[in-house]
């Protein structure tokens, strides 16, 4: 992949956060999603790539979201796997709560693993606790070692877990273990990319949330020297079929870095849509003009950048056109 590209993804992330940061707590979660799709779409028909959708939203012929198997790019080299989320966190946005992104994931075709769209149970830290978790080892034991890595008490660590239900036994764990926790509604590429970053104040994540966005999570965290690892849980005999028909036979293996990104090359590109702990949201700042702030980074040479961009909108007939 040519270092280029990865301003090119920032591009694409940009126009989707703008396209779908006016949709902010106005409480219509499908069409800010569709805003930021629509947007996205038509940046990355810009990009010089062959790219294929292998994270979206599922197989289809015609569809409003990226969908699985679509082309995006010119059509040009390189041929690359696309993961996208063009809003992470619709109701995040809907609400005008934190860590709504637009998020993109490349790296060289055959390199991302097809995730289905079902649960995934995670663990996912930064680069000091790399190579010190298991998923397969207790939560009290995983929180000791990330103590350790990172030079804390138990005390001081900060687990970052998803508000839903089926985490009140993993949550009475980590509160017995003697750490910390911070809730999420929603929200979870942007809980384990915080992992890595120490001013967030988050270092390890637990629990079950979507597959395609615990292998956009690898990308980030690849590019970081992080760690994610996971477990399909599907929930009935399709989702069992669907894991089959895409090569995935032994549930109960736990799929590390190498099988959520393969090799050592691919490039990760968020922007914030409103404000998190790592990004800030879009600011419109007068009637044509707008900031964004990214994070773009790739696995290859490990290097991070931060973009605050100012946009003239009257520039970009596309958002006039798109926004509501």
């Amino acid at each position: 992949m040519e270092r280029e590209l990865a301003l090119e993804i920032a591009r694409v992330t940009e126009m989707a956060a703008l396209n779908s940061a006016r949709w902010m707590g106005l409480g219509r979660k499908m069409e800010a999603d569709d805003a930021a799709t629509t947007a996205m779409r038509m940046m990355f028909d810009t990009v010089s790539m062959d790219g294929t959708v292998v994270i979206g939203e599922g197989e289809m012929d015609e569809a409003p979201m990226l969908y699985i198997g679509e082309k995006l790019g010119t059509g040009d080299a390189p041929q690359l796997d696309v993961a996208v989320d063009p809003l992470e966190g619709t109701n995040i946005l809907a609400k005008g709560l934190w860590n709504a992104m637009a998020v993109v994931a490349v790296a060289p075709a055959g390199t991302l693993l097809h995730a289905p769209d079902m649960y995934m149970e995670k663990i996912a830290v930064g680069p000091k606790a790399k190579g010190k978790v298991d998923l397969n080892a207790s939560v009290a034991e995983n929180l000791k070692a990330v103590a350790k890595a990172t030079d804390k008490d138990i005390s001081d660590v900060v687990a970052v877990i998803l508000d839903r239900p089926r985490h009140a036994k993993l949550i009475e764990e980590v509160r017995s273990a003697g750490a910390r926790i911070k809730l999420i509604s929603d929200g979870d590429v942007a809980a384990a990319l915080n992992t890595a970053f120490e001013e967030t104040g988050v270092d390890i994540l637990f629990g079950s949330g979507g597959a395609p966005e615990g292998v956009l999570a690898a990308a980030a965290l690849k590019c970081l020297g992080g760690e994610m690892q996971g477990r399909l849980l599907p929930e009935d005999d399709a989702q069992l079929e669907r894991c089959h028909a895409m090569g995935i036979k032994d549930l109960d293996v736990v799929l590390g870095m190498e099988d959520l990104v393969k090799g050592d090359d691919a490039i990760f590109a968020a922007t914030g849509v409103t404000d998190g702990e790592l990004l800030r949201g879009v600011r419109f700042i007068g009637k044509s003009r707008a900031k964004t702030h990214s994070i773009v980074m790739r696995a290859q040479t490990g290097t991070v950048r931060f973009i605050e961009a100012v946009h003239d909108l009257s520039r970009k007939p596309n958002i006039n056109r798109l926004t509501k």
